[in-house]
């Protein structure tokens, strides 16, 4: 099909290139365009298949993951790439390397690099294909299935086609309303920033980079970030962020004190709150079931920066699938403080800012290139 998503494939284990093809082959909107053992092979097949996403193992012969991804670089080669691969398990540095590099995202191989139960994370890694693969098939002009085409209703598939895909991880959605719905009454009028609140998911890390990169090194206030990562990464993400930043930036620990100048990032599989204490505020960590189904939640802390800090509360919404966050921006917004949403156009899935837009909790879009800029402008204004 002319408007699919073609996957170039790179794992040194013939097996797992298999079992990742008939994953891709069997969900709609996707193509298997070649395969790959190692990155040597996948540098001399790009310019012939000119995939439009790139499935990654980071351990291979020859050439690995990280030494691909320096030469993709070294040829200026932008495709996207996803890493799917055992050793994030093991090696968050080298999978936030991978990151650094240019890697889009990534995806742990659910039992060792060579995982027969792959299909456990089929969903996710093919909603990521799509995602990451259908904004580069957009900006060089080319076509992608309507949303419609990929998630039929259940009994409408037709005999002898690809299975729909589902819809688990919200990357598929209504159209975008022209105009968002009225906003909720305000108990009182915006104060003065006090803290900044981000939530994030896919396309996060990259997004996350670009905004840290050009923050103020005189912003005052604490940041509190949410972003969608399994445990055992924040730890280095966090650090990843920190070597770019001029703030200082951490990964949240329990009873932490939110000091001025300061960014912290939540941990895999904890929510982050804030609780008042004497004059400080000191920043908790929960073990509390999932919400909008993550852990942490981007819900989870805006609820709570919105009863602690009430109108000086300046909230983020960024891109990602689903709609976590989206509710509880809308108390930020009532108890008086001041929202931002990242735009449709620079957003990698439209998901999170989408809802929370539609729903009128979001004051402003903002470009991606410009969210770090009017985040500071923001904090500093005097209401």
């Amino acid at each position: 099909m002319a408007d699919e998503i073609s996957v170039l494939i790179v794992d040194d284990s013939a097996l797992m290139r298999n079992l990742i093809g008939k994953m891709i082959e069997s969900t709609p909107g996707l193509t298997v365009a070649e395969k790959a053992m190692n990155g040597i092979f996948a540098l001399q097949k790009i310019p012939r298949v000119d995939p439009d996403v790139i499935c990654l193992d980071l351990e291979m012969p020859e050439m690995n993951g990280i030494e691909f991804l320096k030469e993709r670089k070294n040829r200026h080669i932008d495709i996207p790439v996803i890493i799917l691969s055992s050793i994030a398990e093991k090696g968050a540095a080298i999978t936030m390397e991978a990151l650094s590099l240019g890697a889009s995202d990534f995806i742990q191989k659910p039992s060792g690099s060579i995982s027969e139960d792959i299909h456990t994370v089929a969903d996710h890694l093919t909603s990521l294909l799509i995602a990451y693969g259908g904004r580069y098939r957009r900006s060089r002009g080319r076509k992608v299935l309507a949303p419609e085409e990929y998630v039929k209703k259940p009994g409408t598939e037709d005999p002898g086609k690809k299975p729909v895909l589902s819809n688990t991880f919200g990357l598929f959605s209504t159209p975008v309303q022209k105009e968002p719905a009225e906003p909720p009454a305000r108990i009182r009028r915006p104060g003065k920033t006090e803290v900044i609140a981000i939530g994030i998911s896919t396309g996060g890390p990259d997004a996350l980079r670009v905004v840290f990169s050009g923050l103020d090194p005189d912003l005052k206030q604490p940041i509190l970030v949410v972003q969608h990562m399994p445990a055992g990464f924040t730890l280095e993400f966090a650090k990843s962020l920190d070597r770019i930043s001029p703030l200082k930036v951490k990964e949240g620990e329990e009873g932490d004190i939110l000091t001025p100048g300061w960014a912290y990032i939540a941990p895999g599989n904890k929510h982050i709150e804030v609780e008042r204490k004497g004059g400080s505020a000191l920043l908790r960590l929960s073990d509390a079931p999932p919400v909008s189904g993550h852990r942490p939640s981007a819900d989870v802390l805006y609820a709570s920066v919105a009863m602690v800090y009430t109108n000086h509360v300046l909230g983020v919404i960024m891109t990602g699938m689903g709609r976590d966050g989206a509710q509880q921006l809308g108390t930020v917004y009532k108890e008086g403080g001041i929202t931002l949403g990242q735009d449709e156009k620079t957003a990698v899935v439209y998901g999170m800012p989408r809802v929370a837009w539609e729903l009128g909790h979001v004051m402003e879009q903002v470009p991606l290139a410009q969210m770090g800029r009017r985040i500071c402008e923001v904090a500093k204004e005097s209401r």
